[in-house]
């Protein structure tokens, strides 16, 4: 049965569960109003302000077309008053004419010239705010914890890197331009007016309280719906994401129909919140442009009562009503950009909000660490719990040395992961304490607790590239004489050899083109080439036949006599010849020993070695 919208937008946007692998993190804020408009404005305008001197000429431009655009106007004053004056000749009045359209024409050449340069000048400072405004996302997401990522949907991710900063770029192009020229043009419309018309102009501007309330009755309403409508987008994101990428999982138990009702709910979800969002964004232009001709009527009928008594000329009442036209023009464009505002703020707070959360601190200040770790790991009554009422380890208690082989074997979440993602500091200990070398792991910086170790997990990940790159992203500077030597110790290189052009052959699509075993092996063979003393396995064998997997252990026993190897293993035929396993069950290590002395126990191990009770 397809689940209900409330429980899909909990998991796809703001749910807050944990598990024995990681927490769930609420990571959507997004109640409705956004937090704050006016400090997110404000980060928008510092990406922008990084470009002073462009900004400074787009300006100039603005003034430059707006200028010409006002006085172009002003031409048609004393055009229409000598046209209009019954003792001029005609042929005079032709003239004229001719002269003062001649003198508008190259005014309003001006114009266009200024206008074309402000839009250049301006699409190259968006467009460079919006590489910055990625950057620095992308930095941020690299920079945050596992923990994080263990929260989030690839599909929620990508929303902000698409649709939401997307939603900025189109407002810096679009709106900020009009909002800024719209301004310039106002105040230069206004005074304009005062200096043909002090009375027309107070008219006029009688109506501006009219715009202000309606505009910030539209703007509360719109701002509401425009942050729902980014938040139902994102979680639509992700149920894509994941419906695409599980799609043989959907097919093999035949969940179509159910995958579809769920994302019409989510679908219908969205639709509803845009059409809110775009109607309260749609109606401000409408509003706004009958309002202003209201003004415009209201205007004309009294300029041409003041002309017809003698006290305006009609040039000027011309000008005037051209004016007033000009001076509502700006409101409504800035109207009617509302929708894309609105948008735009919604997917800024979204961003700003990510870039906010704090960043993994690589680096420590801690001890002055040796050069090269020798592998000597130490665990002592280690708990944990990625949630503080939720206990996953307890009082754990290891020791490995430089070539031994230590194994867990347990439960599904008895907490096997757990520890290798402890030793990694993907997570950091409640209490206890874990050493390498003597060495306190939180006194060591992050990237130098994880160049010393290696590993391969049982969910493979390949980047689009070459096999020689994706063996090599193991250690940047390894040759490529290194790079076959690692393949053929994971038994990768005979199948390398068959593809298409060798180590040459592109992959993409995280591996489509290779099999699953194939993509194993290529992970085991990109830990190999590291140097790192410490080796984990979190099942990296699963995915492999049973004879594939004895290559490999030849292949890993080489690789594993000089380092401090740790493995999680379903499969206990993988384990036999472990220097020590150790039992796990409900996040205690309830037996410890080599397979031999751990099946004289005949206890949990034995069980599950024997077939007597199952690895769940």
């Amino acid at each position: 049965m397809a689940r209900n919208l409330e429980t899909l937008q909990k998991q796809y946007n703001s749910t807050a569960a944990a598990s024995n692998r990681g927490p769930m993190a609420a990571t959507n804020n997004f109640k409705g109003k956004p937090a704050n408009s006016r400090e997110t404005i404000k980060r928008i305008l510092s990406y922008v302000g990084a470009y002073k001197f462009r900004l400074v000429l787009v300006v100039l431009c603005m003034l430059l077309s707006t200028g010409a655009s006002l006085a172009a106007g002003y031409v048609l004053r004393p055009v229409i008053n000598h046209i209009a004056d019954p003792s001029t000749a005609a042929a005079d009045r032709l003239a004229y004419l001719a002269m003062m359209l001649g003198v508008m024409a190259g005014i309003y050449l001006i114009a266009v010239f200024g206008q074309l340069m402000q839009s250049k000048l301006m699409i190259g400072v968006s467009r460079n705010a919006i590489q910055n405004i990625r950057d620095d996302l992308f930095t941020r997401i690299e920079r945050l914890p596992l923990r994080f990522h263990d929260s989030q949907t690839t599909g929620e991710l990508m929303s902000r890197f698409t649709n939401d900063v997307d939603n900025i770029g189109q407002m810096l192009d679009q709106s900020l331009i009009s909002m800024v020229s719209g301004i310039i043009n106002l105040v230069g419309t206004l005074a304009m007016m005062i200096y043909t018309n002090i009375w027309l102009t107070l008219i006029t501007l009688v109506f501006i309280p009219i715009f202000i309330a309606g505009s910030r009755f539209i703007i509360g309403k719109s701002r509401k719906y425009y942050s729902a409508q980014q938040a139902a987008l994102g979680a639509a994101n992700g149920y894509i994401e994941e419906s695409v990428a599980g799609q043989k999982v959907v097919k093999v138990f035949n969940h179509e129909a159910e995958c579809v009702a769920e994302f019409d709910q989510l679908n219908d979800d969205l639709r509803h919140k845009q059409e809110k969002a775009m109607f309260f964004g749609g109606i401000m232009g409408p509003i706004m442009g009958n309002t202003t001709q209201i003004s415009y009527a209201l205007t004309a009928g009294i300029g041409g009562v003041l002309c017809a008594l003698g006290r305006f000329d009609v040039g000027g009442l011309a000008i005037f009503v051209n004016y007033s036209r000009q001076f509502s023009r700006p409101i409504n464009e800035i109207s009617q950009q509302m929708a894309t505002i609105f948008s735009a703020l919604a997917g800024a707070e979204r961003v700003f909000t990510m870039m906010d959360k704090e960043p993994e601190a690589l680096e420590a200040s801690g001890i002055q660490v040796p050069d090269k770790l020798e592998g000597h790991v130490i665990l002592e009554d280690v708990s944990f719990g990625y949630v503080p009422e939720k206990t996953v380890l307890k009082h754990i208690s290891l020791y490995a040395k430089p070539g031994q082989k230590i194994a867990f074997v347990g439960s599904t979440g008895a907490g096997k992961t757990t520890i290798t993602n402890l030793l990694n500091r993907f997570y950091d200990i409640d209490s206890g304490k874990i050493t390498i070398d003597g060495i306190d792991i939180m006194d060591m910086p992050k990237s130098y607790l994880r160049r010393n170790i290696a590993m391969v997990l049982q969910d493979t990940h390949l980047f689009t590239g070459t096999v020689m790159e994706n063996i090599r992203y193991g250690r940047l500077d390894a040759t490529d004489e290194e790079v076959i030597a690692a393949a053929k110790t994971a038994s990768a290189d005979s199948f390398i050899r068959r593809l298409s052009d060798g180590y040459d052959t592109m992959i993409e699509g995280d591996g489509a083109n290779l099999s699953q075993g194939q993509r194993q092996l290529l992970n085991i063979a990109r830990a190999a080439i590291s140097k790192a003393p410490i080796l984990v396995l979190d099942e990296a064998t699963s995915s492999v036949d049973t004879r594939t997997e004895r290559h490999i252990e030849e292949g890993m026993d080489q690789l594993m006599k000089t380092r401090t190897t740790f493995v999680i293993a379903h499969r206990l035929s993988t384990v036999r010849n472990a220097d020590a396993i150790m039992v796990l069950e409900n996040g205690e290590i309830i037996e410890r020993g080599d397979h031999d002395d751990l099946l004289a126990m005949k206890g949990r191990y034995y069980e599950l070695y024997t077939g007597k009770s199952e690895l769940t």
